[in-house]
């Protein structure tokens, strides 16, 4: 009887203990390879969040409107081994990025692969993307 409430108590600590993780996707599931996109505008905010960082930039379509696209880039720690920092991403900085467009064209999101800046320097942001550098 001993045993048997032992295990009892310990699997229940064990599913108390247990939390649930956020899924992680593969590119294709979410991204569409032969919908490329090229963003030009002013990052809003920059999330440094596992498992993947995000870029919020403010683009203005041909027509003048305004939206904000979140664009997805490697985990923090793979950014920060490319040399890319808080500081390389801070609010108010003119970008470009070059990626792919989420498959649910309805959503302004994308996988970024590159940011450019006006000087010419680029900066990868470690994507998933199948033929992104490694």
């Amino acid at each position: 009887m001993r045993t048997r409430l032992s295990v009892v108590a310990a699997a229940a600590l064990l599913l108390a203990a247990t939390r649930s993780l956020p899924a992680h996707h593969a590119f294709g599931s979410e991204f569409d390879p032969n919908r490329p996109v090229l963003l030009k505008g002013t990052i809003v905010k920059v999330e440094w969040v596992n498992p993947h960082a995000w870029i919020h930039m403010e683009v203005t379509r041909p027509d003048g409107a305004r939206e904000v696209w979140m664009v997805e880039g490697g985990s923090p720690n793979s950014l920060l081994r490319r040399g890319v920092t808080k500081e390389s991403l801070k609010p108010g900085i003119e970008i470009v990025v070059d990626g792919y467009q989420a498959r649910d064209y309805t959503l302004k999101r994308a996988n970024g692969r590159n940011v450019t800046y006006p000087d010419g320097r680029k900066l990868f942001l470690a994507s998933s993307a199948p033929d992104a550098e490694k």
